[in-house]
């Protein structure tokens, strides 16, 4: 496991401009939680103007507690988003979210499978209804966000969570350890090869992905693609980093050509990723 959070910018839209608005910090969670999350991420904003943020989301579920200006702050759970998720950030605001590691939010609800809450934002509530004593929801969104402090809100974020378990699951853990193959190995590009490697039958893998990772083997494959091609357009777009060579970055992620990589990037982040990477 990670000593430090993760640190790269992979999957947000226009990550630069994003950070020059918010103050944007990620955070590791309580030892035992680690082994289920990739990290805690903290926003705070006061714009002058609204900015219109978007991102490319990872095949992981989200909780997260947020407060805009004076509203009363809530609590929801994020299913895996299939599409762009975009969010217009207007005066001042705060969100603290946990990002599950793909296959690590299943021994926190191991009464459903994952696939239930993909494409779905739901009241805290609806997804934890059996966890915590009576009220114990009704009041983590104000313990979350209300301290200034940030070391404060993760420790209450750590003590949100522990308090709803988890429950230890050999095939949770065996679903975490697939997508992170995915996720670092380019050569992965086929879910039968990749399941004959793994020996598992396709239906098996599918049935595992949807049980506790919420989304298909050949849709996390696709979205990595995605994410290191934003990234890399991502890095285009400063004035040191050279011309990505977009032919040759669609072989290496595993497309026939470029033309298919440019489809996919298109219908994914909305422009072509030349146009993207000129800004």
């Amino acid at each position: 496991m990670a000593a430090t959070p993760r640190s790269d910018t992979r999957g947000i839209v226009d990550a630069s401009g994003l950070m020059s608005r918010v103050c944007f910090r990620r955070h590791l969670p309580a030892e035992p939680l680690r082994p289920y999350l990739e990290h805690y991420w903290l926003i705070d904003w006061d714009l002058p103007e609204p900015y219109a943020t978007h991102v490319v989301p990872h095949p992981s579920v989200n909780v997260v507690f947020q407060r805009y200006g004076d509203r009363e702050p809530l609590g929801e759970v994020a299913g895996i988003g299939l599409d762009l998720f975009s969010k217009k950030l207007e005066g001042r605001g705060r969100v603290c979210g946990v990002q599950f590691r793909p296959g690590g939010f299943r021994p926190f609800t191991p009464e459903r499978p994952v696939a239930d809450w993909t494409g779905l934002r739901l009241p805290l509530e609806d997804v934890f209804a059996d966890a915590g004593a009576p009220g114990t929801l009704d009041k983590a969104p104000e313990a979350v966000l209300g301290p200034d402090d940030e070391h404060a809100r993760v420790a209450a974020l750590d003590a949100f969570l522990l308090r709803l378990g988890p429950d230890p699951d050999p095939q949770a853990d065996l679903a975490m350890a697939l997508v992170d193959r995915i996720r670092t190995d380019r050569t992965i590009r086929r879910v039968s090869a990749f399941a004959r490697a793994e020996g598992l039958s396709v239906r098996a893998l599918q049935r595992l992905f949807a049980s506790y990772v919420g989304v298909g083997p050949k849709w996390i494959i696709l979205r990595y693609r995605i994410h290191e091609a934003l990234q890399r357009a991502e890095s285009e777009r400063a004035e040191s980093e050279q011309a990505v060579d977009w032919a040759a970055l669609a072989a290496d992620l595993g497309y026939a050509d470029q033309a298919h990589l440019v489809r996919d990037f298109t219908a994914t982040v909305g422009v072509p990723p030349t146009a993207y990477a000129r800004g």
